[in-house]
């Protein structure tokens, strides 16, 4: 008996740790939100962290309220508990049984003519017809095909009046596409030359990582995307004598394409885990059963339990608002048609992530079957898996980093389906990413420059070069010296992008890198010079670090560029054959309206990506808390594009932020649906209790 109780003390012990751990991840989140809150006035008006006051202080008390709130009332909601304070209970209850008697109370008034005005006849026929609408639009999208045909109707408007978004990259691309097919039909060009300017000089590739053959093609925006958006330029131009139609074709591809991706992903969450047969019948080949759904979800006719599909399936509510989001919502609108790599990848992410959820549903803890029959993944589903991969390693080079983390989280979650993960994750990984390390190691192209992920290391040598030029010691100076012209550095600096220190743009730039003239030994001492700076100017370095990402988790924080940017930038509106002549004027008021709608205080919050990204982790923190294990590592690589996020180049860079504002509707259905089985079981655990204790007293 003592060893008996021993054990259970400990196993107490472990439980508050667990709690006081859990809790203290979620402070720590909301701590990080609200201190990017506060310190987005100082950067907004060109101070730094050394005018941190008491109006800061203020901002993050608040803000920490706020979110930390939040975070409370979800994990409150996840445990089937009250969400509000038992003093509104009451009031609420106090007032329901005011206005069932005589109101007294203006507020009380007021409800009763609303009460009666909902129940009179006028009230009942708009009952009736909301109830109607919301059985029509469950019906119109209770299958992919159909949540195709929603998304093709609305956003029909995009392709047909904007033809296509672009900005400089994929001009870029096309240029270095040109360039390498002249080569390959024999035309001389000029190639590694210090006063020649050749396309891998636009975002500057270091010359020592050319090659001695030459060749024009690098990975800089992933080269399998270029030779794609290359090759369609240079079909254009065979018939038309222009880019402009290839740039059309490609831009509606990609619309088709989120297209598919969001309605396959909505019909998986929407529909899933039921597939109806006929009337009263459902089909058990594929159930998709998550461990935590309790039995009185997970029904079969065998047991003698009627399935409530109603109950399983997404409401009309839940529909409309995410429907609404992506026909609406400028992040998704404009996307679909925006030439770069950032809205391929998230739409991919998009489809890749409704495969996930799938899997998710579909996981039994330690049950081989479900029913006599294997909860292995549908072939579709597979194929789906794959591809969808593959069009994420195209379209980002930070995609490998997410797809090899998520396999390491599902072989340890999922072991018994790892031929799947293998097929579907590894295996694209090894064929392109892999493909691609090839080629650049023959020479057939060039590598990405490593000082591309370098963007937080250079603002701060930048920031500290403009405002404390001494305060950079001899030494790291001289390291410096052959990397870097400080002088340019400290003239390019620029808090919000770290694009011009990296020399990137057109000829005439400020040539801040020496990538004509660094060498790779040159670079083996930029750590170290990186460091002895950071630590000589601590408070500059911090505020280049925050000033870079801050945006990113301040839902305040107006967009360094959104979406509209690539709708009507000269690109765009000048800079073509024919597009710009099309709707010209209409481009504009889209854009324009996107834009005054975005600068609205709170109202336009709803079009920023940051405020789905706090958000997110705000839930992500919930579920730490709620422990819900399974749910938190499907939803770990969201956290991982965070990162991703916070080591840009610029900050508050609406592109980069699409993927966790696609999937940000889909995550908080399903924390609802989990939050709704939690209640259930506490209710049913409710309901035993007092059971037990009625047979005590009869006992």
């Amino acid at each position: 008996m003592p060893l008996m109780s021993e054990v259970k003390q400990t196993g107490k012990r472990g439980e508050r740790i667990g709690t006081f751990l859990s809790w203290m991840l979620a402070v720590l989140a909301c701590l990080w939100v609200a201190w990017c809150c506060a310190i987005g006035p100082l950067y907004w008006f060109g101070d730094g962290l050394s005018d941190f006051g008491w109006l800061n202080v203020l901002y993050l008390v608040v803000a920490f309220a706020i979110w930390f709130s939040i975070v409370v009332a979800l994990v409150r909601f996840g445990r089937g508990r009250r969400v509000l304070p038992q003093y509104c209970a009451r009031r609420h209850e106090k007032l329901c049984n005011e206005i069932a008697g005589t109101p007294t109370t203006v507020l009380g008034i007021m409800l009763r003519h609303l009460h009666d005005a909902a129940h009179s006849r006028p009230g009942r026929a708009l009952h009736a017809v909301i109830v109607w609408t919301g059985r029509k639009l469950i019906r119109c999208t209770d299958c992919w095909w159909k949540l195709m045909l929603v998304f093709v109707i609305g956003w029909l408007w995009i392709p047909t009046t904007l033809l296509a978004a672009f900005g400089a990259d994929i001009r870029s691309q096309i240029r270095e596409f040109s360039w390498a097919l002249n080569q390959w039909t024999g035309l001389k060009q000029p190639y590694i030359g210090f006063f020649s300017f050749v396309p891998m000089d636009i975002y500057p590739t270091a010359h020592y990582m050319w090659p001695d053959n030459p060749t024009y093609l690098t990975d800089q925006h992933n080269v399998v995307l270029t030779v794609f958006y290359g090759a369609a330029a240079a079909v254009s131009r065979y018939f038309t004598d222009s880019n402009d139609a290839g740039i059309v074709v490609l831009a509606a591809l990609q619309w088709l394409f989120a297209a598919f991706c969001c309605s396959a992903t909505a019909n998986r969450f929407f529909n899933l885990p039921w597939r109806r047969l006929g009337v009263g019948t459902f089909d058990f080949s594929h159930p998709e059963r998550h461990d935590c759904w309790n039995m009185r979800d997970y029904a079969h006719p065998e047991a003698g339990v009627v399935a409530r599909p109603s109950r399983l399936r997404a409401g009309a509510k839940t529909r409309f608002m995410i429907l609404l989001f992506f026909m609406v919502c400028p992040l998704a609108v404009f996307a679909t048609i925006s030439l770069t790599k950032s809205p391929l990848f998230a739409f991919a992410f998009v489809w890749w992530f409704g495969v996930w959820y799938e899997l998710h549903m579909t996981h039994i803890k330690a049950l081989p079957t479900i029913n006599g029959k294997p909860t292995y993944l549908r072939k579709r589903s597979i194929m789906a898996f794959t591809i969808s991969s593959c069009v994420m390693l195209i379209s980002a080079k930070y995609a490998w980093y997410i797809i090899l983390f998520t396999l390491i989280l599902a072989l340890i979650n999922d072991r018994k389906r790892w031929k799947t993960y293998l097929v579907a994750l590894l295996l694209p990984t090894i064929l392109i990413h892999g493909g691609i390390v090839f080629l650049t190691n023959t020479g057939a192209i060039i590598g990405g420059d490593p000082i591309e992920s370098r963007g937080i290391q250079l603002q701060q040598i930048a920031r500290v070069a403009k405002y404390n030029p001494k305060g950079i010691p001899a030494d790291a100076a001289k390291k410096l010296e052959p990397v870097f012209n400080l002088d340019q550095m400290a003239e390019a600096y620029f808090r919000q992008d770290a694009d011009p220190v990296k020399s990137s743009g057109i000829q005439s730039k400020k040539v801040s890198y020496k990538w004509r003239t660094v060498t790779e030994d040159d670079m083996t001492n930029f750590n170290e010079a990186w460091l002895e700076i950071v630590v000589a100017n601590p408070v500059i370095a911090l505020d280049a670090f925050f000033a870079e990402c801050f945006g990113y988790f301040d839902v305040t924080d107006l967009p360094y560029v959104s979406m509209d940017y690539y709708v009507n930038n000269d690109y765009v509106q000048n800079d073509n054959a024919w597009i710009h002549l099309y709707n010209h004027d209409w481009r504009d008021a889209v854009a324009g309206f996107a834009k005054g709608w975005g600068n609205i205080p709170v109202i336009g919050w709803v079009t920023h990506g940051n405020l789905y990204v706090t958000l997110m982790l705000l839930v992500g923190a919930a579920e730490v808390v709620l422990r819900r294990w399974r749910s938190l590592s499907w939803h770990l690589p969201l956290l991982l594009l965070m990162g991703v996020m916070i080591t840009a180049p610029a900050n508050n860079f609406e592109r980069h932020m699409l993927p966790v504002a696609f999937v940000f509707g889909f995550v908080c259905l399903q924390f609802w649906r989990e939050s709704r089985n939690a209640r259930s079981a506490a209710s049913a655990n409710v309901a035993s209790a007092h059971e037990a204790s009625q047979v005590r007293q009869d006992e």
